[in-house]
């Protein structure tokens, strides 16, 4: 009798996934965004490796069967959800847990490169210039994490232990973490707020003209979360009028950032293009990541990093 072997579908990236150890395990089908819809009913697994694609929200909407369970190469999920996958029985995963530390290292370096004045030192060592200066002390000072999940707490972690003051913010309040009704007074307080929440319709656009203006002007904000997060407009109007002290930007709500986007020349804007998380080896890992759990899968086990498709996240922490 010839064994029918599951059919995994993967929405291509360069470098593609290295997937040699579901060898015999998994009849692998590779597509680009523009035939995923036709590939779609034919996959019992569809594996989103190019997370920066909106081309599952665009394609599942449309006929005939769906895979049985989606895993998508990244913490965020807004990318792919769309209603009819949302309420369909389709299980949707993340890659919850590989970007955790890199993005806190990644915070905290921002914190210091902001605190110390890195960024004019190095503009000043190119005009080959002198100036003395004072900078500040990060240890003493405090921060408001939004976001209280496993990058947050990470971010939280590294933080304190720069003997930073940290208060980790969340959906709902819990021992350790406080509730949306917290923010406004932890963010006036705060010589450093840093968005890691996920993309939802509670959070988009919770940065605004409001939320910056009860920032103190010693304030620095950091975004490595998503970039609708935040209205740009108004964080570009805060840091004109100087209304906070400085910003860092890892995502944006265009990405790449358009080259004559006004964010570039900004007083006090740090801009880099989403690599917050991306360490060397960092493909390797969500490659690993996936197969383990294709494993599970294929065992009947339970899986984990399943996301809540209502709320948008893993659910839990």
């Amino acid at each position: 009798m010839t064994l029918t072997l599951p059919t995994l579908l993967v929405l291509d990236a360069d470098p593609p996934p290295r997937l040699g150890r579901l060898t015999g395990r998994a009849r692998v089908v590779h597509t680009d965004a523009a035939h995923l819809a036709e590939r779609l009913p034919e996959a019992d697994v569809l594996l989103v490796w190019d997370f920066t694609s909106h081309a599952v929200r665009e394609a599942w909407p449309g006929a005939g069967p769906r895979p049985r369970w989606v895993h998508t190469a990244s913490a965020g999920v807004d990318h792919l959800m769309c209603p009819e996958l949302a309420a369909s029985e389709t299980v949707v995963t993340n890659a919850r847990g590989v970007f955790d530390q890199p993005i806190a290292e990644y915070v905290a370096a921002l914190v210091l490169a902001v605190a110390k004045d890195l960024p004019r030192t190095l503009e000043l060592q190119r005009e080959r210039t002198w100036h003395h200066r004072e900078t500040r002390r990060v240890a003493g000072t405090r921060a408001c994490v939004v976001g209280s999940g496993p990058i947050g707490r990470a971010i939280a972690r590294t933080l304190k232990a720069l003997d930073v003051t940290t208060a980790l913010v969340g959906r709902v309040p819990r021992t350790g973490v406080h509730g949306p009704g917290d923010l406004d007074r932890l963010i006036s307080r705060a010589d450093w707020v840093i968005a890691a929440a996920p993309l939802t319709e509670q959070t988009h656009g919770m940065f605004d003209a409001h939320r910056f203006g009860v920032m103190q002007p010693s304030t620095v904000f950091v975004n490595v979360g998503r970039g609708p997060l935040v209205d740009e407009d108004a964080l570009a109007e805060a840091l004109r009028r100087r209304w906070i002290a400085g910003a860092a930007l890892d995502v944006f709500a265009a990405e790449p950032l358009p080259g004559d986007s006004p964010l570039w020349g900004l007083p006090g804007l740090i801009v880099s293009p989403h690599m917050s998380g991306d360490t060397v080896g960092w493909r390797d890992e969500l490659g690993i990541q996936f197969v383990e759990l294709y494993e599970r899968w294929a065992a009947g086990r339970s899986l984990v990093n399943v996301v809540d498709k209502k709320r948008g996240y893993v659910p839990g922490h």
